[in-house]
């Protein structure tokens, strides 16, 4: 593996984020409001999770509930510890060289579609719970799933994927990119956090399920902790 392929990586970190102080910046914010979160989506949820009759995929409701909300916090934990140490140690860049986005991508990928089949497991499991008319349920989930449909649309076609999966914690020539105003983008900056989780909702609505909607609550507010305690703080030092 040549040099000139590790020289722009390797460029892009930033020694004011070397050290644990800046690798815990915020962090001990994000798990109080990790602690408040649970304890309030499990306060809400647990009047509608019920004895297990027939287990979806041999887990109950309440399996898939905490599956739901672990997957998420397991996802979020790890884009942590790898916009960290990548910002301030190159650490994949060290680890795997120019495939470093690449390997990124295989596990935070994954990682991301597990995220709404997992609330569509608990939507199925706890299906019919949610209070609501059929139709109205049925047209909350369509008026979310546009806005969230154009949202991903958006982020796949004007923003790309590189940029999506934090490439700017790679790559010098994503920081020097200008911002996308382009498709959902020409609505809010951040169309990512509050759009695209609107298709969380959608799922809860179609199958009118008060547990999965417990669920998308705690996935959106949560992505805006980590938004705050994480890629905030790391956008301002790359950023100024």
């Amino acid at each position: 593996m040549g040099d000139d392929k590790l020289k722009e990586p390797v460029d892009a970190i930033l020694s004011e984020a070397r050290s644990a102080k800046f690798l815990f910046h915020r962090q001990v914010l994000h798990a109080a409001l990790l602690v408040l979160l649970v304890s309030v989506g499990y306060a809400l949820a647990a009047p509608a999770l019920g004895p297990c009759d027939t287990p979806l995929l041999g887990l109950c409701d309440c399996g898939w509930f905490w599956l739901t909300l672990g997957v998420a916090v397991v996802h979020q934990l790890l884009v942590w510890l790898v916009f960290r140490g990548q910002l301030g140690w190159g650490v994949l860049t060290r680890l795997f060289g120019h495939r470093d986005l690449l390997v990124w991508g295989s596990i935070f990928i994954p990682l991301l579609i597990a995220r709404p089949l997992a609330t569509l497991g608990i939507a199925i499991a706890d299906r019919g719970s949610l209070a609501l008319p059929f139709w109205l349920s049925i047209s909350l989930a369509v008026v979310l799933l546009v806005p969230a449909t154009y949202a991903m649309y958006s982020v796949i076609r004007f923003f790309g994927i590189p940029r999506a999966l934090g490439g700017d914690h790679f790559r010098l020539r994503y920081r020097r990119m200008p911002m996308v105003r382009k498709g959902a983008f020409a609505w809010t900056s951040n169309a990512m956090y509050l759009l695209v989780f609107l298709g969380l909702w959608s799922i809860a609505f179609i199958t009118r399920s008060q547990v999965a909607l417990v669920a998308a609550l705690f996935q959106h507010a949560y992505v805006w902790v980590h938004f705050y305690c994480t890629e905030k703080p790391d956008m301002d030092l790359m950023y100024g």
